[in-house]
């Protein structure tokens, strides 16, 4: 694989971090550990400058390039990585596993911030750029919506970022390929939880209750007709019931039904669209069930990942001279969410996914599974990744040896 010689050596600095990172979870905003890891490594690399607790959490680094800017170039560009995991039991037994029992980095960005790490090294190392690169470790992707916060908060400013890219690992491609597009990449996402009421009592007199137990069976199924007879069928979209939990004995009918799932769309017109028909469905079943139903949605509707074409055209280039034309392939829309699209919304960016599956491996798991891992010779690739997308996005040639 041709890596770039300089980012290939360090593979061994950041494959620990990543095991030590994933040795030690950490949840949403709660990423002090892996923040205070971040903070010392930017500094020690010597970064220009090191911003803490952006978005409570969030680390920011900031380097200045050895180059004047020419007049109508980019003068700063951000490069983002994303630093929680996620409530799951491990069940890889890897030496490295989890030591916090029920969190894992089941998502692959404990690789996320050792890639973006391994890049700001080379990047401080070397300097080979005109403008100011800008590296921003996030909190809380996993549904806290961090990207909205820290962009609230001043990390897209001083200096003011004028593009952004971000990576993703991907456990369906092989080590090596780049895959992504120009326009929607990932859908709008948002969560809901509805609470069903009746009325408990004893399991062998129905007619003495009221069986908030078969209203949430019925108000399960018709929230898929949103889907299959509401919506066109050209327009992908998703509604999935994850949980539901109510009663804790086989003959008693308890008194409420708790259910949560998620809900998507390519757009946030039909993302609005598709969170009203869950609440109009759930009311209203509840209603003609003689039951109460109560819906909340627990985080922000995140909205659509999109490309910018600019962006997109920074990022191609810089893959194809990293892993070569034939490996970097244009991929259709997923309806995963990324909390990325928050930064798009404020100026252009771009979000690739990296291979990270070796080619002999016969089971791939996905991300969000307990047994999820990576390959780990692709953590270079995606810092030197990292570090194309920084050169040519700031109108510097990017070398043959780095």
């Amino acid at each position: 694989m041709p890596i770039v010689n300089r980012v290939a050596e360090f593979q061994p600095d950041i494959q620990a971090w990543r095991r030590d990172i994933h040795e030690h979870p950490e949840l949403l905003y709660d990423v002090h550990r892996t923040a205070a890891l971040v903070a010392d490594r930017l500094r020690e690399f010597g970064c220009d400058e090191v911003v803490t607790g952006i978005g409570r959490t969030g680390v920011v680094g900031v380097i200045k390039g050895g180059k004047p800017a020419g007049k109508g170039d980019v003068k700063v560009i951000g490069l983002r990585a994303d630093m929680d995991a996620l409530p799951i039991e491990e069940a890889t037994n890897l030496p490295y596993a989890s030591k916090t029992k029920g969190l894992m980095h089941a998502c692959g960005h404990d690789g996320h911030t050792a890639m973006l790490l391994g890049a700001a090294r080379y990047l401080a190392e070397t300097r080979n750029f005109a403008g100011d690169a800008v590296v921003i470790f996030q909190p809380a992707e996993e549904g806290g919506a961090g990207a909205d916060r820290m962009c609230d908060e001043g990390a897209l400013h001083s200096p003011d970022v004028e593009q952004i890219f971000g990576l993703h690992v991907w456990p369906g491609a092989t080590t090596g390929v780049v895959m992504s597009n120009p326009g929607v990449l990932l859908a709008a996402a948002g969560a809901f939880e509805i609470t069903v009421r009746g009325k408990g009592g004893h399991g062998a007199l129905p007619h003495l209750a009221i069986d908030p137990v078969s209203c949430a069976a019925k108000i399960v199924i018709e929230l898929q007709t949103i889907v299959s007879r509401e919506t066109n069928p050209f327009v992908p979209t998703v509604v999935t019931v994850g949980s539901i939990h109510g009663g804790d004995a086989m003959n008693v009918i308890p008194e409420e039904v708790r259910m949560s799932g998620t809900f998507r769309s390519l757009s946030m017109d039909d993302l609005l669209r598709v969170k009203r028909r869950i609440e109009e469905i759930a009311t209203g079943i509840a209603v003609a069930n003689r039951c109460e139903a109560a819906v909340s949605y627990p985080i922000p509707e995140h909205p659509p990942t999109i490309n910018d074409e600019s962006a997109w055209n920074i990022a191609q280039r810089a893959a194809e001279r990293l892993v070569g034309t034939g490996n970097v392939r244009r991929m259709e829309p997923v309806m995963g969410s990324e909390d990325f699209a928050f930064y798009q919304q404020r100026i252009s960016g771009c979000f690739t996914f990296i291979g990270v599956s070796h080619a002999d491996w016969h089971t791939r798991h996905s991300v969000h599974h307990p047994k999820f891992t990576v390959d780990e010779s692709a953590l270079p690739i995606g810092a030197a990744l990292h570090v194309a997308m920084a050169l040519e996005a700031l109108a510097a040639r990017v070398p043959a040896q780095v």
